[in-house]
């Protein structure tokens, strides 16, 4: 047996005299202060085990216990040495102890320092296992609080529950007795708090197991740290709420909306929960299920349009389009096709329509045979001018409308109603000019029978055989009125022939077509003129029904400053009356009065009747088809379409397509063309379109003129502002400035020109425009001369001797030097000399000295060409 036999904190030991004794493992040490004063303290050792067990090489690690104060004294003694300290030990344990060395310390620094670390690591762990578990205890607490919620969210429906069952049998008079709801609500709340207490008591376990075996020190730390014995937890009563949670602990954010938790209830939604439980108290119960509609959807709609023909909320129109990738607002347009996947999604059906629909049943719409009742004819004056169309028209009607025209020609569309024989005809006044084509067009298609008027003494005219094209092409019958019979080198035979040559074969001449020879001056076989009309016009079997809404066409409008629109509308079919609310065109309007061609006013106008129709919105176009509707929203539904339509129109030819290479090819021809703009104001469309016609014609490839702007009525303050911002001249036809305008053009430097005859007007431009031409270049030949010597000249070059051997040569012309009769230089001259004198020119047969202006590559043998340029203004 050793002599050593442990090393734990009791030492066995064995003395000298063979008997067992237990003794402290104790030492001595010095302490000093400060003042030189010092004391003995005793110090107790003790060995540490870190979860080794009993092992035997478990390191030692002293540490101070207690101490013991001794006595001091006065003086401290020296440190005592090595050898003593050595004895001393050697006198307490019999053993000689030797001290460490360098190493043996380092290796217990180490040991001591790997023991710090141990003791941090043990303490993480430690924090991290409580961290874990209050987390744990915090889950189950929510899961208490949320199980104590569902649970009165039940007591609550089963209390709802019995009271109106109660109520129901009280009503009825078989009342029952039923459980008391808090009776029923405390078996739940039992049955809720056993598994609690369960859970805790399964805690509670092993904490006190974990609080008994911490008392041993071979125990790990963390595990000490974990088994605290922690104090028995009270049960808290489950805390009774309304409607699912703190209702007011925060707003609902689009983060707490997007969250795949469970949303509190807002107090709107628990006040509509309330609501319904009343009315499903009181009997009512609605119907849940889907409403399935009808949605009509045009080619553009809005959501907010297209919720509303749903009758669901705009906000999930826009929730179902963000799903699939589509941002928009209320206010944002959908196309017909993403409407249609909408509503469909929905659950509704769809049914397309397209813009164009709003004009469906607008027009044509036939009438049955028995409804259809004679008609009179609506006859058009046609014919070259100055050929007497107004002055026969004037004699039929016995007025002087000629009086009234400017220059003597009729300007505007005129439409008269005259009587025969108690039958009325209607007579429409068409301008000859070539300019009103596009009227004389018009005129056609609104007509039944075209009198074709051509003058005796001057035949058929370029005009006379548009009149006839128009005539055939509209596919109506025509009536040759030759007139001027009178005149002393009248030859009716002469026009009968010419027209011939243009497929219209008169009575007398074996045709189909009648002829009549009138005189509008002196009133001769005017009633022959009536009787032929008549009798084609019974041929024709022309027949309306007035008895439903009026159709016709606009024969010509304009802005009266009085009376505002005022449109000349020719009715076809339909009685028009006055209140009616008519669309023509892209205006509309309610009818406010109608006026015949004397100037009466009728409350009606059946048709072929032509009346001045007051009330629209906006001056419509002359050649507008009109039409009664039977209301203003159909109308203005209307009006709109055309107008986007227009709009639409506009915008595609001023942007265009880049088209083929030719396209391109004319677009660069026409960017260089020169652009003469206008603002042109007229009384009437008609006008207006009349000169914006004649203007086209007189434009060419180099120079155009460029309408900027065109419109009926007075000359405003913004028309001069336009013309102001596009350089432009305003031209005014029949109209006047007013004050604010005239100022304006003095202010601005705009130009206005008044005209009432349109060939003044188109004379104008067309000078205007012929100055905006550059102007021609003419070469005219002077003469040639032959170099017979080329001489270099100090500080002058190479002079030419030269010989004119034809015409004359001048300074200052230009000049060509021809080498072997091709050109090889072109300028002009910068000196010419007879002998030593500067010359102007040089007759020919004479010999002379020329030089270049820098060039001096001259041959002998090769010919000077002298020739003049010359610009000669152009015109149109």
């Amino acid at each position: 047996m050793s002599e050593t036999t442990s090393k734990g904190d009791k030492t066995l030991r064995v003395g000298g005299r063979k008997t067992l004794s237990l003794r402290r493992d104790t030492d001595t040490v010095r302490q000093s202060f400060s003042g030189g004063r010092s004391k003995a303290v005793v110090v107790e050792k003790k060995r540490r085990r870190h979860g080794g067990g009993d092992r035997p090489d478990a390191p030692e690690t002293p540490i101070q216990t207690t101490t013991r104060p001794t006595q001091a004294a006065k003086a401290p003694p020296p440190p005592p040495t090595p050898p003593v300290r050595e004895q001393q030990q050697r006198g307490r344990t019999g053993l000689v102890l030797k001290s460490l060395t360098e190493d043996e310390r380092d290796a217990r620094a180490q040991a001591l320092a790997d023991a710090r670390v141990r003791e941090a690591e043990e303490r993480r762990q430690a924090e991290i296992e409580a961290a874990r578990r209050a987390e744990e205890e915090k889950r189950l607490a929510q899961e208490r609080e949320e199980a104590a919620r569902r649970q009165a969210e039940e007591d609550k429906r089963r209390a709802a529950e019995t009271e109106a069952r109660r109520r129901s049998e009280e009503a009825t008079g078989k009342h029952a007795a039923t459980p008391d709801a808090g009776e029923q609500a405390s078996a739940p709340a039992a049955a809720t708090s056993a598994p609690v207490a369960t859970a805790k008591a399964a805690k509670a376990a092993p904490a006190a197991a974990g609080g008994a075996a911490g008392n041993a020190d071979e125990a790990p730390k963390e595990i000490r740290a974990v088994q605290r014995p922690k104090r028995p937890e009270v049960a808290k009563p489950a805390k009774k709420t309304t409607g699912g949670g703190d209702r007011r602990r925060g707003r609902l954010t689009v983060t707490n909306a997007l969250e795949d938790g469970d949303r509190e209830r807002s107090l709107a939604s628990i006040r509509r929960k309330r609501e319904k439980e009343k009315r499903q108290q009181s009997g009512f119960s609605p119907s849940n299920e889907k409403i399935t509609r009808d949605v009509v959807i045009p080619e553009a709609i809005s959501v907010q349009d297209l919720a509303n023909r749903m009758a669901e909320r705009a906000v999930d129109v826009i929730r179902l389009l963000m799903k699939s990738g589509t941002m928009v607002k209320i206010t944002d347009i959908l196309d017909a096709d993403t409407a249609q996947i909408v509503a469909e999604e929905m659950g509704h059906k769809v049914r397309r329509v397209a813009a164009s629909d709003v004009e469906e049943g607008l027009f044509d719409e036939p009438d049955d045979t028995e409804d259809l009742l004679p008609r009179p004819p609506v006859v058009t004056i046609m014919g070259h001018v100055d050929h007497g169309k107004t002055s026969l028209l004037d004699a039929i009607r016995e007025t002087k409308v000629v009086a009234g025209e400017a220059g003597g020609i009729t300007q505007h569309i005129g439409a008269y109603q005259v009587e025969k024989n108690g039958q009325k005809i209607t007579f429409i006044d068409t301008p000859g000019h070539a300019a009103f084509t596009a009227m004389r067009a018009r005129g056609a298609q609104a007509t039944d029978i075209v009198v074709l008027v051509v003058a005796a003494d001057d035949g058929v005219m370029p005009q006379t055989v548009e009149a006839i094209n128009h005539a055939r092409a509209a596919g109506v019958p025509m009536i040759v009125a030759i007139n001027k019979i009178d005149k002393p080198d009248a030859d009716p035979m002469r026009v009968k022939t010419d027209l011939l040559q243009h497929s219209v074969v008169t009575e007398s001449m074996s045709g189909d077509t009648l002829e009549v020879e009138v005189s509008a001056t002196k009133r001769m076989n005017l009633d022959g003129l009536l009787e032929a009309i008549l009798l084609q016009s019974e041929l024709l079997d022309l027949k309306a029904n007035p008895n439903r809404s009026a159709e016709g066409i606009v024969v010509e409008a304009q802005l009266d400053r009085g009376r505002g629109p005022v449109a000349t509308v020719l009715v076809q079919r339909g009685t028009l009356h006055s209140g009616d609310i008519i669309v023509a065109g892209s205006e509309w309007g309610r009818v406010r009065a109608l006026i015949d061609d004397t100037g009466a006013q009728v409350k009606e106008a059946g048709p072929s009747r032509a009346v001045e129709v007051l009330g629209f919105q906006g001056t419509p176009e002359a050649g507008d088809r009109v039409a009664v509707v039977d209301s203003e929203g159909r109308a203005r539904e209307i009006s709109e379409y055309r107008q986007r339509v227009r709009r639409e129109k506009a915008v595609a030819r001023q942007t265009g397509q880049r088209g083929s290479l030719e396209q391109m090819m004319n677009q660069l021809q026409v960017e260089g063309t020169k652009t003469f703009p206008l603002v042109i104001k007229g009384d009437v469309q008609g006008s207006v379109e009349a000169i914006i016609g004649a203007l086209d014609k007189i434009s060419t490839d180099e120079v155009a003129a460029d309408i900027v702007h065109s419109g009926v009525g007075g000359i405003t303050e913004s028309d001069i502002t336009l013309a102001a911002a596009s350089n432009a001249a305003v031209l005014g036809f029949n109209v006047r400035a007013n004050k604010q305008a005239r100022e304006a053009a003095a202010r601005d430097g705009v130009e206005i020109r008044y005209y009432n005859i349109i060939y003044d007007l188109t004379d104008d431009v067309k000078a205007a425009m012929s100055g905006m031409l550059s102007p021609e270049r003419r070469e005219t030949f002077i003469g040639n001369a032959e170099i017979l010597e080329v001489f270099n000249i100090t500080k002058v070059g190479k002079v030419a001797g030269c010989r004119v051997t034809e015409g004359k040569v001048e300074r200052g012309a230009g000049v060509r030097l021809i080498r072997d009769n091709v050109v090889v230089h072109e300028g002009r001259l910068s000196t010419l000399k007879r002998f030593k004198d500067e010359v102007r020119e040089v007759p020919g047969g004479q010999e002379c000295g020329m030089a270049f202006e820098k060039y001096e590559d001259m041959r002998v043998g090769d010919i000077i060409e002298c020739y003049r340029v010359e610009e000669v203004a152009r015109t149109l």
